[in-house]
């Protein structure tokens, strides 16, 4: 009996019908590692770069007076003198984190323009953008320059009274973006502060302080840069420099020339040695008379006063003498000239008949220095028979 149960077992066996093993316990996922960084800590994504930081600068030849760094975040960091600081940001970028809060700022493009800086309208003129000008503080009677003449007579520009008494409410009403002022702002600093508490900035024009021409000229560019016009102010700049360069060749201080006009108060006025002007007529191929001065002031003025008998003694042997017509009006004879003082009939360049006077527009025309230098180089040269073609001075019959 127990072989049979011995072969139904084997039987089994071979036929697969082994009883079913207890079902093995479901074994639950382990959770994921995090993946970890092999990087080392120095190696991790740098942070974003900071808005603020200077990736460029503006090159400039000549100029002094101001500078322009570039930043990262489009924007550009502008210094005016050694105070006056502005952050011009393009349309769209808001103000960068870090950025220094005694910075003005200055967003593009700019609004309605109030220009009580006089030698700066004809930068405008130049980059064809009077019409961003909307206010001006030289009275019509006073400008010299045709362009802006007619924009006054079409209303395109409107007076808005001196610089030291500017209608605030005709600015506000049209939302005045910025106020270029000369240096004169200084003399009424509550004006400057009243206007920056209204919320219009003030950029000081500090051109006519440069101490070189060309420098003065290259303010185009800072202007350039405001308006969106940079390409157009340096080649602008570009021109005026490759004028300069085609000059004729004067062997340098042969001529001297002495540059003055005379006051109601009887003195003579002078420009200081290492003025632009007296750079012009270096440039020019000349040499300016008074390169040295006895008891010249510190001050920022560009001109001193002297008595007659100064000048008699350091101007009568000059071989040009040029009137400035700005102040005291415009000559057009010898003895008008004289008229002003007998000794003048004295001077080298009167028996010469070598005297002449400038227009009443030279210092409005901020950009045209080499304009200037080519006709003082005509004059130095003897080539200014036909002075009636000279745009800035013309001969004193």
């Amino acid at each position: 009996m127990k072989r049979i149960f011995l072969i139904l077992i084997v039987l089994c066996l071979l036929a697969g019908c082994a009883p079913a093993a207890a079902p093995a316990p479901t074994a639950t996922p382990a959770p994921a590692e995090t993946p970890q960084s092999t990087a080392a800590p120095e190696e991790t994504p740098a942070a974003e770069a900071d808005p603020m930081a200077v990736v460029g600068s503006m090159a400039l030849q000549y100029a002094t007076q101001f500078t322009v760094d570039y930043l990262s975040c489009g924007g550009a960091l502008i210094s005016v003198g050694t105070e006056d600081r502005f952050l011009l940001l393009p349309e769209g970028v808001d103000v960068p984190q870090g950025a220094e809060e005694d910075l003005v700022i200055l967003r593009q493009p700019l609004g309605t323009l109030y220009n009580a800086a006089s030698s700066a309208m004809d930068f405008f003129v130049q980059l064809d953008s009077l019409s961003r000008v909307r206010f001006t503080s030289t009275s019509y009677k006073n400008w010299g320059i045709p362009e802006v003449r007619e924009a006054l007579d079409a209303g395109t520009l409107v007076y808005a009274g001196k610089y030291s008494a500017p209608d605030f409410e005709m600015l506000l009403g049209e939302k005045c973006s910025l106020a270029i002022e000369s240096t004169m702002i200084y003399h009424s600093p509550d004006i400057k502060e009243k206007l920056e508490n209204l919320g219009i900035p003030v950029l000081v024009e500090r051109s006519s302080y440069e101490p070189h021409p060309l420098g003065r000229v290259e303010w185009i560019k800072l202007y350039g840069l405001l308006l969106g016009k940079t390409a157009e102010a340096e080649a602008f700049y570009a021109d005026q420099l490759a004028q300069v360069a085609q000059l004729a060749d004067i062997p340098s201080g042969e001529l001297t020339v002495a540059y003055f006009h005379i006051s109601t108060a009887r003195s003579v006025v002078v420009r200081k040695p290492g003025d632009y002007l007296s750079k012009m007529i270096e440039l020019a191929g000349g040499k300016y008379i008074f390169d040295e001065l006895p008891g010249q002031d510190d001050s920022s003025l560009s001109t001193m006063n002297m008595d007659m008998e100064a000048f008699y003694a350091g101007a009568r042997d000059a071989d040009v003498l040029i009137y400035n017509s700005t102040i005291d009006g415009e000559l057009n004879t010898l003895d008008q000239l004289l008229a002003k003082s007998e000794l003048l009939g004295d001077f080298k360049a009167v028996r010469e008949g070598n005297v002449w006077c400038s227009e009443h527009d030279l210092f409005q025309k901020s950009s045209a220095a080499a304009v200037m230098i080519r006709e003082l180089n005509r004059i130095l040269s003897g080539d200014a028979a036909g002075e009636d073609q000279l745009e800035f001075f013309h001969r004193l019959k």
